[in-house]
């Protein structure tokens, strides 16, 4: 024993050498223990189990070996047997017969012989590479050398020759020196398990140091060579699930000391590599730095499929929940206020993706309940990290779509919280979530501003309850100011909570705080721009750079809207130091002004008319704009011209985020990605997009375009392309490795991006010229993803906005599905072939994209055109959409195609199978609504101008016309019973018409009117086009033979009369087939004059308008009338008709310089023959005519100035000029009109005075009364009927005030006329005649409403003190018509009790300041005429 450190050796560690004395031996270490403890029964033995055991842990073995075989067994050491050159060579049972026979010499057991040289082996395996130490993986010579060591151990076991306990000792004494997968390898092959190593290890924090560096070592090398990469991945997976299994799994069966220790460690090594990763992404790794490696790789392990299978799935939800605890409290430094201050930082887009991506791995196993209710327990019981709570919450908002609902909940709980008990946590957290979440943008949560207005700027607000909630909301509020950022103060100033008006003060408080703020901060609230989104995490744009921005979006807006935006109107009263002096002078920067308007000018127009200009800055605008072209100012358009690269370098930003998307998608294992891909691109496009209004706030009701002709931007059009481009590519990357039905929501949630209500206008528009104007011209691969596009927008119809189809096709609103439907033209074969391709595609990803889904549920998903059968009302609509010039079918294969599809296909079939049920009046009445359908529809228009032409110039329709025509004739031809016309329901056609005008919206509004008007124009398009026995019926079988004409006489009296551009006659095409009826009806009689004097005796009181519309167009009229006669009956005209000219010639008379004619009755039919003479006439003057004999009827000049009244008013309305003079020509032909018939008027109505004949009545016409009252009221247009207030005040000038005074009726006339003329100008039914006074200096002190208006008060107000007692005897019957309510006036003048004079006092004081608040353009114009 001459090594001096072999009794160390032999005696272990326990000697006492380490407290610095000397060496006791064997015996006295004995003998002082014998000597404390007595030796009992069985303590021998127990003594020598210890001594044995405490020998084993601390025995050195190579050199017990040596001083036992002496100096020679050096060269022949056991190792050499036990290595791995000799192990690879050697059977198991000769290693171990030779390591029995060792042991046997030795006096050892052989299983620590065995443990301690496999310790050995395993060593110098380890040290054999000769690379750096700082690595964990073995090569391939190690490998190889290593697998044949272990199945040495493994035969070694399993003959009881190895000791597992000393194995794990010894490994403890070396694991420095041990690579992990070395250790790894042990654990795998069953030769020890790694909680038996970690037990065996007294210094838990060695073990824990060891673990952690490996494990890093590890993460950052496992991607450094492609052939060790899935042996890395292994091992880091057995690690981290023998981790989360020992250290989070409750089970009752691991109990002592040992499997303590093992959790212990587990626990403390995924937590230190949990900090270690969040505390590298603090400093911001760079990409692919190693510790980006080490920290990408650690967050793999967060895979919820990893622990599939091994564990229960308790184990790893509990893991993750830790997990959360740990990131959420990590170094809760960051006070609230760092929170407030800072938080736009913590947005998804710009937290680091790796942590976003732990997030999103953590949420993967957890229910969105579950988080949320974490996430409240770790913020109610520890202190926090507020930039991990607030980044979790936005990684929450936007990858769990379906928690967004629940966060809305939360913050609504926590506000209700902290108001109840005033509770500053709660309100501290429902502020800080509800700023996060909105940060995200609307898709994920309202902007702040809505948010902060729903929840406090209304009377159900959380703060109402009592004075304590208000000043509790304020004084948080207020403490929030210094630390507030600029947009949120912005936000509460413009959005303020409902305050009870006693608690005002407090309010006012906060704001004057808030604006003082601001000022510090030098933010501007009245620089602050129209559409700058103040939940954005932006800076603050200078004023001038955000005023074009503004101008540029409202010029968007209204392109879409054809409105002035809402923003400006409201900029324009509220914020009018920005309005003025930023806004407009950006809006108005001279330019060279284009021949046709564009949106810009056309926004400026709408602005000046509505006011909203100075005239003095627009007179400098146009200016300047008529210079511009000579000399184009400096700096014109500040902030217009850009550098290219500002440009492109945000379009590049896009495009990039888009591919990284792209990659994301034909990626399977990145399908939890494609939420934070999908945020990376929304913000993307939020940069190119620039400022503006967030989807919510937007208000955007409806998209307005233009199918014929669609604009975009240049940038807008690269952005559509951009996002159309990478859909479909996405599309065939998914579809090339995954069926439709298996790709996840990844096309819906990019639809729910990039077709936001903001840019929704932009991909319509660009989708629109897509299909409907280049749809032949696109690739398969572009017509499968539009497709594709199309199904995804029809899925959220009930989310989108109506699309509102512009001109030249009168306004129409469409779903956005059925706006797709209109996208498909058929007119010709390359557009057929194309929707035929789209709809076969549309039709296939839909089956492909659900293949259980319903037949019902498949039709509710696709645009109506794609998908349907194709029934008779769908056949018509393809039909007129065919263009023959274009048509692939000859003229004579088209119209046996259709007589086929009609006479064989769809009459025959029943109803339920879109037929007819063989009933040819129900084929013509589909055809009928279908065909007014399309008139109405854009697809009938073209660049056509001429308004005549309700179907423009697309020809296929009338080949379906056709059809139509040869269906009724065969009607007429049929039995009488069996015809067209029913007795009980009348023609099919008026049926038709009945049923769509009881359709359409009712109302004096403009687009009510316009909408009636347009339908009407096409009713009398197809009457003129079917046979004119339509409008007159065969005569009946009963004597006298009188034709049916009641529906067609109910139509013109309730309809057609309205569309009378002359006042008092319908027009020529209408009247002229009117007697071509007639005479059609005559041809059929046995008496024909007697039919036709029936008729026309029965037009003089169910419809007088016909025989009046006879007058004006008899010169045209007369000679087919007596053509006609004479060559089907040889006799002449009818009684009747003889004194149609009769009339005529009396009108004619009167003016001439002979002595008139007698005139014919009734009185109102020589009166409009004397009319239409009159206005057929050049003479300025007619005073000498009126007074000849033959003119002197009372009832003849009555009916005269009604007739003459409505010329006055078709004046002002209808654009005429015929055979004006010279002088009257230079105001304008139709002031020229206006200023004759107001003439013409005075001098009847002088006439009348002169007579003294009483012509008030004519302003309280009735349907009751008899005499003139329902003949008159049928004589006239509604609107000309409800314009007689402005007619009645038109004559003041012309009064004979005196004589008027002695009427009874006056003051009630006159009052009523001045109540309804007040309701016209408020509900803008004078707008016509205001434009037309405008227009002409020599009518603005006629036609002007604002200066009638004014005029009328004036002259009641001098004419009621003048009125005697009898006068204010029936004023109670006034009562306005004002659609605002009650007018003061009125309930004056019902006062009858009152005497005379508190009558007149009460009138006056009325009529001064009148009790409306007009709306429009003319506010201010009203208001000063008025006194106001």
């Amino acid at each position: 024993m001459s090594d001096p450190g072999a009794p160390d050796a032999a005696s272990g560690s326990g000697s006492g050498s380490g407290f610095g004395g000397r060496r006791r031996t064997w015996t006295e270490l004995l003998a002082g223990r014998v000597g404390r403890q007595p030796l009992g029964p069985g303590r021998e033995h127990e003594l020598r189990e210890s001594a044995a055991r405490l020998l084993r842990r601390h025995l050195n073995l190579k050199d017990l070996l040596v001083e036992v075989e002496g100096p020679a067994c050096k060269t022949l050491c056991l190792d050499q047997l036990m290595g791995p050159e000799a192990s690879a060579g050697s059977s198991s049972s000769f290693i171990g017969s030779a390591l029995w026979d060792q042991a046997s010499k030795l006096g050892v057991p052989v299983a620590v012989l065995s443990s301690r040289t496999v310790v050995s082996s395993i060593v110098q395996i380890c040290a054999s590479s000769g690379e750096p130490s700082q690595k964990v993986l073995l090569n391939a010579e190690q490998r190889k050398k290593l697998s044949s060591l272990l199945e040495v151990a493994q035969y070694l076991l399993a003959h009881s020759m190895f000791s597992r306990l000393s194995f794990c000792q010894e490994l403890c004494e070396v694991q420095n020196s041990l690579l992990l997968e070395a250790v790894w390898r042990l654990h795998v092959q069953n030769i020890v398990s790694l909680p038996e190593l970690w037990e065996s290890h007294a210094d838990t924090q060695s073990t824990v140091a060891w673990l952690f560096r490996d494990l890093c070592l590890l993460c950052e090398q496992m991607e450094a060579s492609t052939q060790h990469t899935d042996i890395a991945r292994t091992m880091l997976s057995d690690f981290v699930q023998l981790f989360v299994l020992r250290g989070f799994q409750k089970n009752s069966d691991l109990r002592g000391v040992e499997p303590a220790r093992v959790a212990r460690v587990a626990v403390t090594v995924l937590q230190r590599m949990l900090v270690f990763a969040l505390e590298a992404l603090a400093t911001g790794p760079q990409d692919e730095s190693p510790v980006y490696r080490t920290v990408k790789n650690w967050f793999g392990v967060f895979c919820g499929p990893m622990y599939g299978g091994t564990i229960s799935a308790d184990v790893p939800k509990r893991f993750f929940s830790h997990t959360l605890t740990q990131v959420l409290t990590h170094k809760p430094v960051l006070r609230v206020s760092d929170a407030v201050r800072m938080q736009r930082e913590w947005s998804f887009a710009k937290t680091h993706p790796l942590l976003t991506s732990l997030y999103r791995r953590l949420f993967a196993i957890l229910d969105p309940e579950e988080l949320l209710g974490h996430l409240q327990e770790v913020l109610e019981t520890h202190e926090v990290n507020w930039r991990h709570v607030l980044s979790c919450v936005s990684t929450l908002v936007i990858c769990l779509p379906e928690a967004q609902r629940l966060i809305k909940d939360w913050v609504a709980q926590l506000l209700a919280r902290a108001f109840e008990n005033c509770d500053l946590d709660s309100m501290v957290t429902a502020f800080l979530v509800a700023r996060q979440a909105a940060l995200e943008g609307p898709s994920a949560f309202p902007s702040y501003p809505d948010w902060f207005q729903a929840s406090f700027g209304n009377t159900r607000g959380f703060h109402s309850g009592s004075k304590k909630t208000l000043v509790f909301l304020f004084k948080f509020l207020s403490d929030l100011v210094p630390f507030e950022a600029p947009r949120y103060l912005q936000a509460h100033i413009l959005h303020p909570p409902l305050v009870p008006s006693k608690y005002r003060s407090l309010l006012t408080d906060y704001i004057a705080l808030a604006k003082t703020r601001l000022s510090d901060l030098k933010v501007s609230m009245e620089n602050m721009g129209l559409y700058e989104d103040v939940s954005s995490a932006g800076d603050i744009t200078e004023p001038d750079s955000q005023a074009q921005q503004d101008v540029e979006k409202a010029i968007t807006v209204f392109e879409h809207t054809g409105k002035i935006p809402v923003a400006v109107m409201e900029a324009s009263i509220f914020r009018r130091p920005y309005y003025v002096s930023h806004f407009l002078p950006a809006l108005l920067t001279p330019r060279v002004l284009p021949r046709t308007p564009d949106s810009r000018a056309a926004l400026i127009e709408s602005l000046r008319r509505a006011d909203k200009i100075p005239p003095s800055l627009y007179s400098t605008y146009c200016q300047a704009c008529s210079t511009a072209g000579e000399k184009k100012p400096e700096s014109a358009a500040p902030g217009k011209t850009a550098d290219a690269s500002c440009v492109e370098e945000p379009l590049g930003l896009l495009a990039a985020a888009l591919r990284e998307f792209r990659a994301a998608v034909a990626d399977p294992a990145q399908g939890d990605d494609l939420s934070a891909h999908l945020a990376l691109v929304s913000e993307r496009l939020s940069s190119v997009l620039g400022p503006g209004e967030d989807d919510s706030s937007l208000g955007l009701s409806r998209v307005q375009l233009s199918l014929r002709a669609p604009h975009l931007e240049q940038q807008e059009q690269e952005v559509a392309d951009l996002l159309l481009t990478s859909f479909c590519q996405n599309l065939m990357a998914a579809s090339s490795f995954t069926p439709a039905d298996r790709q996840g929501p990844w096309a819906a949630r990019f639809v729910t991006t990039v077709c936001g209500r903001r840019l929704l206008p932009v991909m319509l528009t660009r989708l629109c010229q897509l299909l409907r104007h280049q749809g032949p011209s696109l690739s398969a691969s572009h017509v499968l993803g539009l497709a594709a596009l199309v199904v995804h927008l029809s899925e959220s119809r009930s989310a989108l906005p109506d699309v509102h189809v512009a001109l030249p096709a009168p306004a129409e609103s469409l779903p956005v599905p059925e706006f797709f439907s209109s996208l498909l033209p058929f007119g010709t074969v390359e557009t057929s072939l194309f929707c035929l391709k789209f709809c076969t595609a549309a039709i296939s990803y839909s089956l492909c994209k659900s293949p259980s889904v319903s037949q019902d549920t498949l039709y509710s998903c696709l645009p109506p055109a794609l998908l349907k059968k194709l029934t008779y009302r769908d056949w018509l609509r393809l039909e007129l959409e065919i263009q023959p010039e274009l048509d692939f079918l000859s003229d004579m294969e088209r119209w046996d195609f259709q007589q086929w599809a009609i006479r064989e296909r769809f009459l025959p079939a029943p109803s339920a199978a879109g037929g007819c049920d063989g009933e040819l009046q129900t084929a013509c009445s589909v055809l009928v609504d279908v065909l007014i359908d399309f008139c109405h529809s854009f697809r009938s228009y073209n660049c056509s101008e001429n308004s005549d032409l309700v179907l423009g110039s697309c020809t296929g329709n009338r080949d379906i016309f056709s059809r139509l025509q040869e269906m009724v004739a065969d009607l007429e031809q049929g039995p009488a019973e069996s015809q067209s016309c029913r007795p009980s329901q009348g023609h099919f056609l008026f049926r038709v018409f009945r049923t769509r005008l009881q359709a359409l919206a009712g109302g004096w509004d403009v687009a009510a009117r316009l909408q009636r008007q347009r339908e009407l124009l096409v009713y009398k398009w197809i009457l003129l086009g079917l046979p004119p026995s339509v409008l007159v019926g065969s005569p009946q079988a009963k004597q006298p033979a009188a034709p049916d004409c009641t529906e067609f006489f109910q139509l013109v009296n309730s309809e057609l009369r309205n569309l009378c551009s002359h006042g008092s006659a319908l027009t020529h095409d209408i009247t002229i087939h009117f007697f071509r009826g007639l005479f059609n009806a005559c041809s059929q009689s046995r008496n024909p004059a007697l039919t036709a004097d029936l008729v026309l005796s029965a037009c003089q009181t169910e419809c007088p308008i016909v025989l009046t519309s006879a007058l004006l167009w008899w010169p045209r009229l007369e000679p087919d009338l007596r053509s006609r006669w004479r060559s089907c009956f040889h006799g002449p005209l009818p009684q009747e008709l003889q004194r149609l000219g009769e009339a005529r010639q009396f009108g004619r008379s009167c003016l001439s310089a002979d002595s008139a004619r007698p005139p014919p009755g009734p009185a109102w039919l020589s009166a409009a023959a004397l009319h239409f003479a009159i206005q057929g006439a050049s003479k300025s003057s007619i005073k000498s005519e009126l007074e000849k004999p033959a003119c002197q009827g009372d009832e003849l000049l009555l009916v005269l100035f009604f007739f003459s009244l409505m010329g006055l008013l078709s004046s002002h309305l209808t654009p005429h000029s015929r055979h004006q003079s010279a002088s009257l020509l230079l105001c304008g032909p139709q002031a020229a009109d206006s200023l004759k018939a107001l003439d013409i008027c005075a001098e009847i109505l002088g006439c009348l005075e002169k007579r003294k004949v009483s012509w008030l009545a004519l302003f309280q016409l009735t349907e009751a009364e008899g005499g003139l009252g329902p003949v008159l009221l049928r004589l006239a247009p509604d609107p000309h009927i409800r314009l007689l207030p402005f007619a009645f005040y038109s004559l003041l000038s012309c009064f004979d005030e005196d004589a008027l005074l002695r009427e009874d009726a006056f003051l009630h006339v006159a009052v009523d006329m001045y109540l309804k003329l007040i309701c016209l100008f408020v509900a803008g039914e004078t707008s016509a005649v205001s434009a037309l006074a405008t227009r002409s200096q020599d009518l603005q002190g006629q036609g002007d409403p604002v200066g009638l208006i004014t005029k009328a008060r004036h002259f009641l107000l001098q004419s009621i003190p003048r009125c005697p007692q009898k006068s204010f005897s029936n004023m109670a019957e006034v009562t306005p018509r004002c659609s605002f309510g009650v007018c003061s006036t009125s309930r004056s003048l019902c006062k009858r009790a009152t005497p005379q004079a508190e009558m007149i006092r009460h009138l006056t004081r009325t009529l001064c300041p009148l009790t409306w608040q007009p709306q429009g353009a003319e506010h201010s114009c009203f208001l000063a005429a008025a006194g106001h």
